[in-house]
């Protein structure tokens, strides 16, 4: 039985970047990962590297000559590439190291202080002074008839691995993850229809900006269909026919391919923490306080698997928490991360930080809201996308900005321009009069903050 300093249990963003920090440090770590597929963790592999590389090639199409199903499975096969590179990348930048050992197999904790690794011929125990789980979440699949059987339903994951263009693809849950895949398969030339049980589209976010979401979504061809429940999944004629229930209304469709996009849950099943005094929530995800430290005093818990904001940045200031504990002065905590910005990357990209109106009229807080349209910018002609909606909201008493929503061509880049300003606690003003580069979309931060005056 082998001893380590420290074991981390998932090749994440905040995994990853910890065991490089502690072998640094001089201490003896193991990273165990599943799966050799999975070198570098979930963002690199199957999420945001690979479906961002999705959405660059699926916009890229319309310059293209070539048929729509040549340019997808040539886009596909560029997505492989690349996360091939990054996973072989991030394996010897561990793998390489004299004070860390990647072990591929499956971690499961016999108690607080040791784990055992079962691979595909051998199982091995481990003990550690101590654990960082790091596993992330996994795909929630919904308990629809005929789901398991069918040979057309797709995760996230595995529909990025389908190498032949779906003609028609269906896509149950109307989500950040469902609009996304929509915007990418509509760009690359399918016909897209989406099945939300909800009853409002995009319910987390202002009337203005959600029915701007939609109109531009809806202008691709993809329709969105509300009130809808799955009932059952058949195959047939070598694709799927799903069975749904609208109000009071029994339908069907039939596609090529069927994405399940309903959420994703901490991946917790195998991990064993039952013989640990580890505590889950009712959703499985792992019980942490503000120092990310479980309830067994040895383990911590980082990303996904302990619920909250599922992205690779969170993860990454996980792993500041942690650092912060073992080679700072252990003052960073979870109640120091405020205003975590967001980017759905549809087309054009949705982006948003802080509040927006319906979350500050539940609050109570009075604040000013101010909208312009994204063809306003001058950037946005140039480039040929006019689409979208920018919105911003302010304190009228301390000027400060309350929150800010972009849809629009480059958001993702100018919500951190943001939300800079929001965390600085800056004035309006400082946007309304910075000064930027010319023609450029974040020079709209300009005129949408001089709709306050």
């Amino acid at each position: 039985m082998k001893h380590y300093d420290a074991i981390i249990i998932g090749f994440g963003k905040a995994g990853k970047t910890l065991a490089n920090t502690l072998a640094n440090l001089g201490k003896q770590v193991a990273m165990i990962e599943k799966s050799s597929e999975m070198y570098g963790g979930t963002c690199i592999n199957i999420a945001c590297i690979p479906t961002k590389a999705l959405v660059y090639q699926s916009n890229e199409r319309k310059y293209s000559e070539a048929p729509k199903e040549d340019f997808y499975q040539y886009a596909i096969e560029e997505k492989d590439d690349l996360t091939s590179l990054l996973r072989d990348k991030n394996f010897h930048m561990l793998a390489d190291q004299d004070s860390v050992m990647v072990y591929t197999a499956e971690a499961s904790f016999l108690d607080n202080h040791t784990v055992q690794l079962t691979a595909e011929t051998e199982t091995l125990e481990l003990t550690a002074e101590n654990f960082f789980i790091n596993t992330g979440s996994v795909p929630v699949i919904p308990p629809i008839d005929g789901i398991k059987e069918s040979n057309f339903v797709y995760s996230s994951t595995t529909l990025q691995q389908l190498e032949t263009l779906p003609e028609k693809l269906v896509i149950i849950g109307g989500g950040y993850i469902g609009l996304e895949f929509a915007s990418i398969y509509a760009n690359f030339g399918s016909e897209v229809i989406i099945l939300d049980h909800g009853t409002t589209f995009l319910p987390r976010d202002d009337r203005d900006i959600a029915e701007e979401v939609r109109k531009v979504l809806e202008a691709k061809n993809i329709k969105i269909t509300l009130d809808s429940n799955a009932t059952s999944i058949i195959d047939q004629d070598g694709g799927v026919t799903v069975k749904y229930e609208q109000g009071n209304n029994a339908k069907e469709i039939a596609a090529s391919a069927l994405l399940i996009a309903t959420g994703r849950k901490p991946n917790t099943d195998a991990l064993g923490l039952e013989n640990t005094s580890i505590e889950v929530d009712d959703k499985g995800a792992i019980i942490v306080d503000d120092y990310l430290k479980t309830t067994a005093a040895n383990i911590w818990a980082l990303g996904d698997v302990k619920g909250g904001p599922q992205f690779t940045y969170i993860s990454l200031d996980d792993f500041r928490i942690i650092r912060d504990q073992f080679v700072g002065e252990g003052n960073y905590t979870l109640k120091d991360r405020q205003n975590i910005p967001d980017s759905v990357f549809i087309d054009p990209v949705l982006s948003h930080v802080g509040l927006n109106e319906e979350t500050a009229k539940k609050k109570g807080i009075s604040y000013k809201a101010a909208t312009m349209k994204a063809g306003e910018v001058p950037r946005s002609r140039i480039i040929k996308q006019t689409d979208g909606l920018l919105k911003a909201l302010i304190n009228p008493d301390t000027k400060e900005i309350l929150g800010c929503t972009l849809f629009c061509a480059e958001s993702s880049e100018m919500i951190n321009i943001v939300r800079l300003a929001m965390e600085a606690k800056l004035p309006y003003t400082a946007l309304r009069d910075h000064i930027f580069t010319h023609p450029s979309m974040s020079e709209a931060l300009n005129d949408l903050f001089s709709k306050f005056d």
